[in-house]
């Protein structure tokens, strides 16, 4: 029993180094510029851009395969840090400054068919089905692929109540 237990650690150890070396020795170099602007988009990975989630949206970024307004959560500020990281020029005229919303489900119009449930990318709907569905407001991001889905229009999309831990200070516009 002992002698199985000190070669199943043994065996274990000497992998776990292998494993140790390997990922020094055989790591792959990303682009770090791939990686800036990742951290500058969501991160929800809801695939609205139609790409499967915000790395494969930020490698077609930085390769120039994509606009700078790929994303449908990027507003005006962030699509001019994105060409100025980028080092691109954009016409940003068609881009609109927008307020983040959360979805709503209304009660009395909510019939259980778990088409939004199963739309939402985050999991932010509670429910099963034929019950009355509810929004985990924290965990929602705005996306409005559940209000596309809703046949009874019972979903809305209301814009966040600023709270303490909502609200921001905003920065003043620069003179000049």
């Amino acid at each position: 029993m002992l002698v199985a237990i000190a070669s199943l650690t043994l065996l274990g150890v000497t992998l776990g180094w292998l494993l140790g070396l390997a990922a020094r020795y055989l790591k792959v170099e990303g682009n770090p510029l791939v990686e800036q602007v990742e951290a500058l988009l969501p991160g929800s990975q809801c695939g609205q851009c139609g790409l499967p989630g915000c790395g494969a949206a930020a490698q077609a970024l930085a390769e120039g395969r994509a606009p700078l307004t790929l994303c449908p959560a990027v507003d005006r500020a962030l699509a001019e840090e994105l060409a100025q990281l980028l080092g691109a020029s954009a016409d940003l005229s068609a881009v609109a400054d927008q307020t983040p919303v959360i979805a709503h489900i209304h009660e009395q119009l909510c019939v259980g068919c778990t088409r939004c449930f199963k739309r939402c990318p985050t999991d932010a709907i509670l429910g099963g089905p034929k019950m009355i569905h509810a929004v985990f407001a924290d965990a929602c991001i705005g996306c409005q692929k559940c209000f596309e889905v809703c046949p009874t229009e019972g979903i809305e999309m209301r814009p966040i109540e600023a709270t303490l831990q909502t609200w921001y200070w905003p920065q003043p516009a620069l003179a000049g």
